[in-house]
Protein backbone atom coordinates (compact mmCIF):
# COMPACT_ATOMS: atom_id res chain seq x y z
CA UNK A 1 0.00 0.00 0.00
CA UNK A 2 1.35 3.34 -0.14
CA UNK A 3 2.59 4.72 2.49
CA UNK A 4 1.38 8.46 3.07
CA UNK A 5 1.91 11.06 6.28
CA UNK A 6 -0.45 13.81 7.07
CA UNK A 7 0.33 17.52 6.97
CA UNK A 8 -1.30 20.08 8.16
CA UNK A 9 0.23 23.17 5.71
CA UNK A 10 2.85 25.21 5.75
CA UNK A 11 1.92 26.32 9.19
CA UNK A 12 2.57 22.43 10.75
CA UNK A 13 5.56 21.91 12.71
CA UNK A 14 6.55 18.75 10.84
CA UNK A 15 7.99 19.92 7.54
CA UNK A 16 7.21 18.16 4.25
CA UNK A 17 11.04 17.36 3.73
CA UNK A 18 10.98 15.60 7.53
CA UNK A 19 8.20 13.33 6.30
CA UNK A 20 9.87 12.55 2.90
CA UNK A 21 12.61 10.80 5.57
CA UNK A 22 10.26 8.77 7.20
CA UNK A 23 10.30 6.59 4.20
CA UNK A 24 6.62 8.12 3.00
CA UNK A 25 6.12 9.04 -0.12
CA UNK A 26 2.62 10.93 -0.09
CA UNK A 27 0.94 13.00 2.36
CA UNK A 28 -3.25 13.39 3.61
CA UNK A 29 -3.45 17.17 3.14
CA UNK A 30 -6.35 20.15 2.98
CA UNK A 31 -6.77 23.77 2.93
CA UNK A 32 -7.75 24.45 6.28
CA UNK A 33 -7.81 27.86 6.02
CA UNK A 34 -10.73 28.00 3.69
CA UNK A 35 -13.96 28.54 5.92
CA UNK A 36 -16.57 25.09 5.90
CA UNK A 37 -18.94 25.38 2.77
CA UNK A 38 -16.94 27.81 0.44
CA UNK A 39 -15.42 26.37 -2.53
CA UNK A 40 -11.68 25.95 -2.88
CA UNK A 41 -9.76 28.06 -5.66
CA UNK A 42 -8.67 26.63 -8.09
CA UNK A 43 -5.12 28.43 -7.70
CA UNK A 44 -4.86 27.67 -4.11
CA UNK A 45 -5.30 23.67 -4.93
CA UNK A 46 -2.64 23.94 -7.39
CA UNK A 47 -0.07 25.95 -5.43
CA UNK A 48 0.01 23.19 -2.59
CA UNK A 49 0.31 20.38 -4.74
CA UNK A 50 3.30 22.01 -6.14
CA UNK A 51 4.82 22.63 -3.08
CA UNK A 52 3.92 19.09 -2.27
CA UNK A 53 5.64 17.89 -5.30
CA UNK A 54 8.39 19.99 -4.66
CA UNK A 55 9.42 18.37 -1.57
CA UNK A 56 9.56 15.18 -3.55
CA UNK A 57 5.70 13.95 -2.29
CA UNK A 58 2.40 13.33 -3.62
CA UNK A 59 -0.55 14.55 -2.70
CA UNK A 60 -2.70 11.36 -2.71
CA UNK A 61 -5.60 11.83 -0.67
CA UNK A 62 -7.53 15.27 0.67
CA UNK A 63 -8.15 15.17 4.52
CA UNK A 64 -10.40 16.73 4.32
CA UNK A 65 -12.95 18.87 2.39
CA UNK A 66 -14.99 19.61 5.49
CA UNK A 67 -19.28 18.73 5.38
CA UNK A 68 -20.71 22.35 6.50
CA UNK A 69 -23.20 22.34 9.83
CA UNK A 70 -25.93 23.62 7.18
CA UNK A 71 -25.27 20.65 5.17
CA UNK A 72 -25.40 17.93 7.68
CA UNK A 73 -28.82 19.28 9.05
CA UNK A 74 -30.60 20.27 5.52
CA UNK A 75 -30.90 23.92 6.68
CA UNK A 76 -29.34 27.48 6.13
CA UNK A 77 -27.18 27.68 3.32
CA UNK A 78 -27.28 23.74 2.64
CA UNK A 79 -28.02 24.07 -1.29
CA UNK A 80 -25.24 26.80 -1.87
CA UNK A 81 -22.26 24.63 0.15
CA UNK A 82 -23.56 21.55 -1.96
CA UNK A 83 -22.59 23.19 -4.95
CA UNK A 84 -19.56 24.62 -3.54
CA UNK A 85 -18.29 21.14 -2.53
CA UNK A 86 -18.96 20.10 -5.85
CA UNK A 87 -16.83 22.74 -7.12
CA UNK A 88 -14.03 21.88 -4.91
CA UNK A 89 -14.57 17.83 -6.15
CA UNK A 90 -14.53 19.15 -9.51
CA UNK A 91 -11.27 21.39 -8.86
CA UNK A 92 -9.47 18.14 -6.96
CA UNK A 93 -9.94 15.99 -9.80
CA UNK A 94 -8.47 18.14 -12.57
CA UNK A 95 -5.52 18.51 -10.46
CA UNK A 96 -5.21 14.74 -9.97
CA UNK A 97 -6.29 14.20 -6.83
CA UNK A 98 -8.50 11.15 -6.75
CA UNK A 99 -9.64 10.57 -2.96
CA UNK A 100 -11.41 12.82 -0.51
CA UNK A 101 -12.44 12.21 3.16
CA UNK A 102 -14.96 13.77 5.01
CA UNK A 103 -17.18 13.07 7.66
CA UNK A 104 -20.52 13.22 8.89
CA UNK A 105 -20.16 13.78 12.94
CA UNK A 106 -22.36 16.71 13.65
CA UNK A 107 -20.95 19.37 15.76
CA UNK A 108 -18.07 17.56 17.13
CA UNK A 109 -15.50 15.36 14.91
CA UNK A 110 -13.58 13.79 17.63
CA UNK A 111 -13.45 13.71 21.84
CA UNK A 112 -10.54 13.28 23.83
CA UNK A 113 -10.68 14.32 27.23
CA UNK A 114 -6.77 13.75 28.11
CA UNK A 115 -4.15 15.10 25.55
CA UNK A 116 -1.31 14.33 27.74
CA UNK A 117 -1.91 10.91 29.00
CA UNK A 118 1.53 9.46 30.32
CA UNK A 119 2.53 5.75 29.59
CA UNK A 120 4.43 3.94 32.57
CA UNK A 121 7.37 4.42 30.04
CA UNK A 122 7.11 8.24 29.44
CA UNK A 123 5.26 8.36 26.20
CA UNK A 124 2.58 10.56 25.83
CA UNK A 125 -0.98 9.68 24.70
CA UNK A 126 -4.51 10.74 23.89
CA UNK A 127 -7.23 8.88 25.90
CA UNK A 128 -11.35 8.99 26.54
CA UNK A 129 -12.22 8.69 30.18
CA UNK A 130 -16.23 8.60 30.29
CA UNK A 131 -16.15 9.99 34.00
CA UNK A 132 -14.20 13.53 32.95
CA UNK A 133 -16.03 13.88 29.75
CA UNK A 134 -19.46 13.31 31.77
CA UNK A 135 -18.39 16.36 33.56
CA UNK A 136 -18.19 18.59 31.14
CA UNK A 137 -21.56 17.48 29.41
CA UNK A 138 -23.16 17.88 33.13
CA UNK A 139 -21.42 20.90 35.10
CA UNK A 140 -19.65 22.91 31.98
CA UNK A 141 -22.05 22.30 29.08
CA UNK A 142 -25.14 21.57 31.25
CA UNK A 143 -26.88 19.98 28.73
CA UNK A 144 -30.67 19.38 29.15
CA UNK A 145 -31.15 15.47 29.45
CA UNK A 146 -27.47 14.81 30.29
CA UNK A 147 -28.15 13.24 33.72
CA UNK A 148 -30.48 10.26 31.65
CA UNK A 149 -27.65 9.48 29.67
CA UNK A 150 -24.72 8.53 32.16
CA UNK A 151 -25.26 5.72 35.11
CA UNK A 152 -25.92 6.98 38.76
CA UNK A 153 -22.24 5.75 39.24
CA UNK A 154 -20.23 7.76 36.41
CA UNK A 155 -22.69 11.00 37.81
CA UNK A 156 -21.09 10.47 41.46
CA UNK A 157 -17.56 10.03 39.97
CA UNK A 158 -17.48 13.19 37.51
CA UNK A 159 -19.01 15.14 39.94
CA UNK A 160 -16.14 14.30 42.53
CA UNK A 161 -13.71 14.51 39.58
CA UNK A 162 -14.86 17.78 38.42
CA UNK A 163 -15.14 19.31 42.21
CA UNK A 164 -11.50 18.35 42.21
CA UNK A 165 -10.45 20.54 39.49
CA UNK A 166 -11.67 23.76 41.80
CA UNK A 167 -12.69 26.75 39.80
CA UNK A 168 -9.61 27.36 37.58
CA UNK A 169 -9.05 23.66 36.50
CA UNK A 170 -12.92 23.56 35.20
CA UNK A 171 -12.08 26.75 33.24
CA UNK A 172 -9.10 24.84 31.62
CA UNK A 173 -10.81 21.90 31.27
CA UNK A 174 -13.65 23.44 29.22
CA UNK A 175 -11.54 25.83 27.49
CA UNK A 176 -9.39 22.68 26.25
CA UNK A 177 -12.61 20.68 25.29
CA UNK A 178 -14.41 23.05 23.75
CA UNK A 179 -11.34 23.92 21.41
CA UNK A 180 -10.47 20.46 20.60
CA UNK A 181 -13.36 19.98 18.56
CA UNK A 182 -12.24 20.43 14.75
CA UNK A 183 -14.57 22.54 13.17
CA UNK A 184 -15.02 24.85 15.78
CA UNK A 185 -13.76 28.21 16.17
CA UNK A 186 -11.27 28.76 19.04
CA UNK A 187 -12.79 30.80 21.87
CA UNK A 188 -16.19 29.31 21.45
CA UNK A 189 -18.21 29.84 24.21
CA UNK A 190 -20.45 27.05 26.54
CA UNK A 191 -23.61 29.54 25.16
CA UNK A 192 -22.23 29.33 20.81
CA UNK A 193 -21.77 25.34 21.96
CA UNK A 194 -25.35 24.81 23.02
CA UNK A 195 -26.82 26.50 19.93
CA UNK A 196 -24.54 24.17 18.04
CA UNK A 197 -26.19 20.88 19.29
CA UNK A 198 -29.60 22.83 19.44
CA UNK A 199 -29.54 22.41 15.74
CA UNK A 200 -29.72 18.67 15.93
CA UNK A 201 -32.20 18.76 18.38
CA UNK A 202 -35.15 17.01 16.04
CA UNK A 203 -32.58 14.96 14.00
CA UNK A 204 -32.25 11.49 14.77
CA UNK A 205 -29.81 8.74 13.50
CA UNK A 206 -32.59 8.10 10.83
CA UNK A 207 -32.77 11.64 9.87
CA UNK A 208 -29.36 11.98 9.75
CA UNK A 209 -28.89 9.27 7.43
CA UNK A 210 -31.39 10.36 5.55
CA UNK A 211 -28.98 13.62 4.96
CA UNK A 212 -26.10 11.64 4.14
CA UNK A 213 -28.07 10.33 1.45
CA UNK A 214 -28.89 13.66 -0.35
CA UNK A 215 -25.57 14.51 0.19
CA UNK A 216 -24.10 11.66 -1.34
CA UNK A 217 -26.78 12.11 -4.54
CA UNK A 218 -25.97 15.56 -4.63
CA UNK A 219 -22.00 15.18 -4.61
CA UNK A 220 -21.27 11.52 -6.31
CA UNK A 221 -22.12 12.05 -9.90
CA UNK A 222 -19.36 15.44 -9.55
CA UNK A 223 -16.73 12.88 -8.37
CA UNK A 224 -17.35 10.17 -11.23
CA UNK A 225 -17.20 12.79 -13.73
CA UNK A 226 -14.09 13.94 -12.10
CA UNK A 227 -12.36 10.64 -11.49
CA UNK A 228 -12.66 11.59 -7.44
CA UNK A 229 -13.31 9.03 -4.50
CA UNK A 230 -15.09 9.98 -1.17
CA UNK A 231 -14.32 7.93 1.52
CA UNK A 232 -16.01 8.85 4.83
CA UNK A 233 -14.24 8.37 8.13
CA UNK A 234 -16.46 6.76 11.07
CA UNK A 235 -17.57 8.40 14.25
CA UNK A 236 -14.69 9.39 17.16
CA UNK A 237 -15.73 7.55 19.45
CA UNK A 238 -18.25 5.39 17.45
CA UNK A 239 -20.62 5.79 20.15
CA UNK A 240 -23.37 8.54 20.72
CA UNK A 241 -22.35 11.90 22.42
CA UNK A 242 -23.52 14.76 23.57
CA UNK A 243 -27.07 13.41 22.74
CA UNK A 244 -26.11 13.18 18.82
CA UNK A 245 -27.08 10.76 16.38
CA UNK A 246 -23.72 8.67 15.31
CA UNK A 247 -24.41 7.11 11.88
CA UNK A 248 -20.83 5.73 11.36
CA UNK A 249 -19.76 3.46 14.06
CA UNK A 250 -20.66 -0.03 13.38
CA UNK A 251 -20.44 -2.83 10.55
CA UNK A 252 -23.91 -2.28 9.95
CA UNK A 253 -23.88 1.77 9.45
CA UNK A 254 -21.08 0.99 6.84
CA UNK A 255 -23.09 -1.04 5.17
CA UNK A 256 -26.47 0.92 5.15
CA UNK A 257 -23.85 3.57 3.68
CA UNK A 258 -22.82 1.48 1.10
CA UNK A 259 -26.59 0.89 0.04
CA UNK A 260 -27.17 4.17 0.14
CA UNK A 261 -25.76 4.85 -3.14
CA UNK A 262 -24.08 2.23 -5.49
CA UNK A 263 -21.42 4.58 -7.36
CA UNK A 264 -18.29 2.74 -6.84
CA UNK A 265 -17.26 6.61 -5.54
CA UNK A 266 -19.19 6.00 -2.50
CA UNK A 267 -16.69 4.83 0.13
CA UNK A 268 -15.07 4.42 3.40
CA UNK A 269 -11.78 5.85 5.38
CA UNK A 270 -11.17 2.55 7.29
CA UNK A 271 -9.88 4.39 10.57
CA UNK A 272 -8.89 1.49 12.88
CA UNK A 273 -8.74 3.63 15.95
CA UNK A 274 -12.31 4.82 15.87
CA UNK A 275 -13.98 1.14 14.66
CA UNK A 276 -11.70 -0.32 16.96
CA UNK A 277 -13.21 1.47 20.24
CA UNK A 278 -16.09 -0.56 20.37
CA UNK A 279 -15.05 -4.23 20.87
CA UNK A 280 -18.00 -5.76 18.72
CA UNK A 281 -16.03 -4.52 15.97
CA UNK A 282 -14.58 -7.50 13.65
CA UNK A 283 -12.48 -4.89 11.77
CA UNK A 284 -11.12 -8.02 9.94
CA UNK A 285 -14.55 -9.13 8.89
CA UNK A 286 -15.54 -5.13 8.01
CA UNK A 287 -12.60 -5.30 5.64
CA UNK A 288 -13.24 -8.11 3.63
CA UNK A 289 -17.12 -7.15 3.63
CA UNK A 290 -16.21 -3.79 2.44
CA UNK A 291 -13.61 -4.68 -0.55
CA UNK A 292 -13.41 -1.77 -3.16
CA UNK A 293 -15.59 0.45 -1.01
CA UNK A 294 -12.10 1.15 0.95
CA UNK A 295 -10.70 4.42 -0.60
CA UNK A 296 -8.08 4.96 2.13
CA UNK A 297 -7.22 3.84 5.93
CA UNK A 298 -6.26 5.04 8.99
CA UNK A 299 -4.15 3.11 11.12
CA UNK A 300 -4.04 3.28 14.80
CA UNK A 301 -4.43 0.99 17.53
CA UNK A 302 -6.50 1.73 20.94
CA UNK A 303 -6.38 -0.57 24.35
CA UNK A 304 -10.56 -0.53 25.54
CA UNK A 305 -10.38 0.21 29.12
CA UNK A 306 -12.72 -1.75 31.57
CA UNK A 307 -14.21 1.71 32.92
CA UNK A 308 -14.98 2.64 29.26
CA UNK A 309 -11.93 4.40 28.44
CA UNK A 310 -10.30 4.52 25.30
CA UNK A 311 -6.55 5.25 25.02
CA UNK A 312 -4.35 5.37 22.04
CA UNK A 313 -1.50 2.23 21.88
CA UNK A 314 1.45 2.10 19.51
CA UNK A 315 0.19 0.93 16.10
CA UNK A 316 1.22 -2.73 16.83
CA UNK A 317 -0.19 -2.71 20.73
CA UNK A 318 -3.66 -2.68 22.32
CA UNK A 319 -6.76 -4.37 21.15
CA UNK A 320 -6.79 -4.28 17.37
CA UNK A 321 -5.47 -7.04 15.17
CA UNK A 322 -3.53 -4.74 13.07
CA UNK A 323 -1.49 -7.37 11.39
CA UNK A 324 -4.78 -9.66 10.46
CA UNK A 325 -6.03 -5.88 9.56
CA UNK A 326 -3.12 -5.34 7.17
CA UNK A 327 -3.01 -9.27 5.93
CA UNK A 328 -6.94 -8.08 5.05
CA UNK A 329 -6.10 -4.65 3.14
CA UNK A 330 -3.52 -5.94 0.79
CA UNK A 331 -5.55 -9.02 0.11
CA UNK A 332 -8.11 -6.52 -1.32
CA UNK A 333 -5.97 -4.24 -2.97
CA UNK A 334 -4.62 -7.95 -4.86
CA UNK A 335 -8.04 -8.94 -5.42
CA UNK A 336 -8.96 -5.41 -7.14
CA UNK A 337 -5.62 -5.71 -9.59
CA UNK A 338 -6.77 -9.02 -10.44
CA UNK A 339 -10.23 -7.81 -11.26
CA UNK A 340 -8.82 -5.67 -13.75
CA UNK A 341 -7.27 -2.83 -12.03
CA UNK A 342 -3.59 -3.72 -11.79
CA UNK A 343 -2.74 0.44 -10.72
CA UNK A 344 -5.59 0.06 -7.65
CA UNK A 345 -3.66 0.90 -4.48
CA UNK A 346 -5.24 1.66 -0.70
CA UNK A 347 -3.47 4.69 0.45
CA UNK A 348 -2.83 4.24 4.32
CA UNK A 349 -1.78 6.81 6.94
CA UNK A 350 -0.13 5.86 10.65
CA UNK A 351 -3.03 7.89 12.52
CA UNK A 352 -1.98 9.73 15.20
CA UNK A 353 1.15 8.58 17.39
CA UNK A 354 2.89 8.67 20.52
CA UNK A 355 4.64 11.88 21.59
CA UNK A 356 8.43 10.61 22.47
CA UNK A 357 11.81 11.21 22.79
CA UNK A 358 13.10 14.22 20.30
CA UNK A 359 8.89 15.25 20.19
CA UNK A 360 9.29 16.65 23.82
CA UNK A 361 11.86 18.94 22.64
CA UNK A 362 10.48 19.90 19.18
CA UNK A 363 7.54 23.01 19.06
CA UNK A 364 4.13 21.22 19.75
CA UNK A 365 2.27 19.61 16.67
CA UNK A 366 -0.15 21.43 14.57
CA UNK A 367 -2.71 18.95 16.10
CA UNK A 368 -3.18 16.75 19.20
CA UNK A 369 -1.68 13.32 18.05
CA UNK A 370 0.38 14.13 15.04
CA UNK A 371 3.97 14.76 16.72
CA UNK A 372 6.93 13.71 14.22
CA UNK A 373 8.81 10.44 15.81
CA UNK A 374 5.73 8.74 17.33
CA UNK A 375 3.99 8.95 14.04
CA UNK A 376 7.48 7.73 12.32
CA UNK A 377 7.94 4.61 14.58
CA UNK A 378 4.40 3.32 13.64
CA UNK A 379 4.71 3.99 10.18
CA UNK A 380 8.28 1.99 9.98
CA UNK A 381 6.28 -1.09 12.19
CA UNK A 382 3.54 -0.95 9.55
CA UNK A 383 6.13 -0.62 6.86
CA UNK A 384 7.59 -4.26 8.72
CA UNK A 385 3.86 -5.86 8.81
CA UNK A 386 3.42 -5.09 5.21
CA UNK A 387 7.13 -6.51 4.45
CA UNK A 388 6.89 -9.63 6.27
CA UNK A 389 3.50 -10.60 5.07
CA UNK A 390 4.33 -9.77 1.73
CA UNK A 391 7.72 -12.34 2.19
CA UNK A 392 5.13 -15.05 3.67
CA UNK A 393 2.89 -14.77 0.69
CA UNK A 394 5.75 -15.97 -1.34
Amino acid sequence: MTEAMRWFGPGDSVSLAEIRQTGATAVFSALHDIPYGEAWPDEAIRARQAEIAAAGLRWEVVESVPVSEDIKSRSGACERHLENYRLTVRRLGAAGVRVVVYNFMPVIDWVRTDLAFRLPDGREALRYDPVQFAAFDLFALRREGAADDWGPAILEAARAWWESLGGPGQEAFTRQTLDLFPGVKLGLGVADFREMLARYGGIDAGGLRENLRAFLEAVLPAAEEAGVRLAIHPDDPPFPVLGLPRIVSTAADLAAISALNASPANGVCFCTGSLGARADNNLVGMVRSLGPRIHAAHLRSVSRGADGSICESGHLEGDVDMVGVVRALLNEQTARRRAGRPDWQICLRPDHGHRMLDDFRRPPPACPGYPLIGRMRGLAELRGVQRALAAEAE
